[in-house]
């Protein structure tokens, strides 16, 4: 299963409501690329796919492709706000190791 916290809801249902894209789930996916192999990759999605994995936390639609879904399971997104910036932040069971500035990660 795949979590987002009650924050990370608030914030994506903020950002969908002032994007225009109310009803929209959340897509996330694993992609190839950063420094330590994989990153993830999150945006606005009007539907799934008939082969995706399907969850509602907290509001929120998720949508995962079964590939991502390998590496993502049990993954929670939360959102975090430090001096330094703001952003999704995910925390992954399945992560072994990331690179030096956190952009990117491997299993």
């Amino acid at each position: 299963m795949i979590s987002i916290t009650q924050l990370a809801a608030e914030k994506v249902q903020e950002i969908s409501k002032s994007e225009g894209l109310d009803g929209q789930g959340l897509r996330l996916r694993v992609i190839g690329g950063g420094c330590a192999g994989f990153q993830y990759d999150l945006y606005f999605e009007e539907a799934p796919t008939d082969l995706d994995e399907r969850f509602e936390s907290n509001g929120v639609q998720l949508y995962i492709d079964p590939l991502s879904y390998q590496y993502l399971e049990g993954t929670q997104i939360d959102y975090v706000e430090t001096t330094h910036g703001s952003g999704f932040k995910f925390g992954n069971p399945n992560v072994s190791g990331t690179c030096g500035c956190g952009s990117s990660f491997k299993v």
